[in-house]
């Protein structure tokens, strides 16, 4: 439980470490950050889980990139559900998603969060 809870706060500084370092993307405060957070992930597990599985020829073709691109979609579909959670296009939020990536990466190293 412990685990889960650090996980979604850390997500959370991710989302907002993200928006202040990329252009065209808002966010309210640390509150809406870790509700943009929480939706992007419940948006990737269930509608994007579906996509992917449709995808999965294209996907492999293209070597990932289609889930890349289902992944910035579901950004986007989060900004449309929240009001303190903004982006300006598919560009921002596609560097949003790069940049959410590699700031999660370094927090859950600097944290010591194990994948398991």
């Amino acid at each position: 439980m412990i685990k889960l809870i650090l996980e979604v706060l850390l997500m959370g500084l991710a989302v907002m470490l993200g928006a202040y370092l990329v252009p065209g993307v808002t966010v309210d405060g640390y509150g809406s950050a870790i509700i943009a957070a929480v939706l992007i992930a419940l948006a990737n597990a269930t509608i994007g889980l579906i996509l992917r599985i449709f995808t999965f020829p294209l996907n492999f073709l293209t070597l990932g990139l289609v889930s890349f691109i289902i992944s910035v979609l579901m950004i986007l579909l989060v900004d449309s559900w929240m009001t303190g959670f903004n982006t300006t296009g598919f560009l921002s939020a596609a560097i949003l998603a790069i940049a959410v990536a590699v700031i999660k990466m370094i927090l859950d190293a600097a944290f010591g969060v194990e994948k398991s």
